[in-house]
């Protein structure tokens, strides 16, 4: 006879244990599911119902023993996601339907490739899969949600995605893979003669400028440091009004200081005269196999800061460090031009509303194709040596 296993329901990740969340990761989770990761963006109140994200986290428990979970979050909008909706939004209205509020699956304000079920080693995955999805379908059913939604999905957990019916949803992300580059000489030596030249330019400027750049993570990250990270966060998002994505707050900054957390931050710094006086700084992430950029900002604009520290400073160092890839972050054609190549990332998505459903399922054939052949051309327009 088979055990009763019972979902829960869960409005905070602290009703879940440190201990208990991460046990369940396994090894190879990247940071931003972890519980200190997940946690930080909580308790500092980047994310909270104040600011349209309500965590709502679903476990499955045996015998009193955490045996999987499911990272969740209700959002009344869609700010923070870097998948945008807003033609479903208002699909969604002609037909007289309400789109929000809408579950989501992903590490917020993130997109980072890797969200997936967590389920713990010893079980079948296809059945809890099954379980965790029925008791998704049925809460969304129960409380009139509109769509769920699994956003920048691990591919390799995509199959229990279709198995299950829901539908892929395409889109594209850019990132730098090596191909066993040694140096930045090496990543150079990938471009044509004329952009080879034109990065080498860029670089040099910055030197010209008299501009240092130094590189800091782990015990040299204080929470000194951090502040003076937020505060070029914050400055540089209120340059662009409404469009800046100012999602996080001061404290979220000064919990990354978090022993755990700072091994995992990486600190690119840019200063003239005392490296503790910095005019930009950019912030990344890594697990040491993956860098993922996320933020950046200046005191005073300088021609090529902005691609030596979110670009070419973190490839070089990712070569040296002997990490494989390097995500820096959503937005910008320019990246084509360094180097950076098109990726496809996958959503999965479940419409509770048989009509738009199947509007849907018979758009996004031809919307995941031309993103492909998008995907393709932008490839071949890459400044690359034939």
């Amino acid at each position: 006879m088979k055990s009763l296993i019972t979902p829960s329901w869960h409005h905070s990740i602290e009703e879940v244990s440190e201990q208990q969340w991460d046990g369940i990761l396994g090894k190879d989770i990247i940071p931003f599911y972890q519980w200190k990761w997940l946690h930080a963006l909580e308790k500092s109140d980047s994310i909270s119902a104040k600011y349209g994200w309500i965590p709502l986290h679903l476990t499955l428990w045996e015998k009193g023993k955490l045996i999987a979970l499911a990272p969740l979050y209700l959002k009344n909008h869609s700010y923070g996601e870097f998948i945008f909706d807003q033609s479903i939004v208002r699909l969604s209205a002609q037909l007289g339907l309400k789109y929000y509020p809408k579950l989501i699956g992903m590490s917020p304000l993130s997109p980072i490739e890797g969200y997936r079920f967590f389920i713990a080693d010893d079980k079948d995955k296809k059945e809890i899969t099954k379980i965790i999805m029925e008791n998704i379908d049925k809460f969304a059913e129960k409380n009139g949600i509109l769509s769920c939604n699994f956003l920048y999905v691990d591919q390799r957990w995509m199959e229990y995605g279709e198995v299950a019916e829901w539908s892929c949803w395409i889109n594209t992300q850019t990132e730098w893979k090596s191909i066993g580059e040694k140096s930045f000489d090496d990543y150079l030596a990938r471009f044509n003669s004329n952009q080879r030249r034109n990065i080498k330019r860029e670089r040099k400027s910055i030197k010209n400028n008299n501009i240092k750049i130094s590189v800091l993570n782990g015990k040299e990250i204080d929470l000194k440091t951090m502040r003076i990270m937020h505060n070029f966060y914050a400055n540089h998002c209120l340059k662009w009004g409404e469009w800046g994505s100012k999602y996080l707050t001061s404290k979220f900054f000064e919990e990354l200081s978090d022993n755990d957390l700072k091994s995992k931050v990486v600190l690119f710094n840019a200063y003239k005269d005392d490296p503790k006086k910095p005019i930009a700084m950019s912030l990344c992430i890594t697990d040491w196999t993956i860098l993922w950029g996320r933020y950046w900002g200046c005191k005073e604009e300088i021609q090529n800061l902005h691609f030596e520290l979110c670009y070419y400073s973190p490839i070089s160092w990712a070569i040296e460090k002997g990490i494989k890839r390097f995500d820096p972050g959503a937005g910008g054609n320019h990246k084509f031009r360094r180097g950076f190549q098109a990726s496809q990332r996958f959503s999965l998505h479940r419409w509770y509303d048989k009509r738009l459903d199947s509007i849907m399922n018979s758009l996004l054939p031809e919307a995941n194709q031309l993103m492909k052949e998008s995907i393709i051309a932008s490839n071949n327009e890459l400044p690359f040596k034939h």
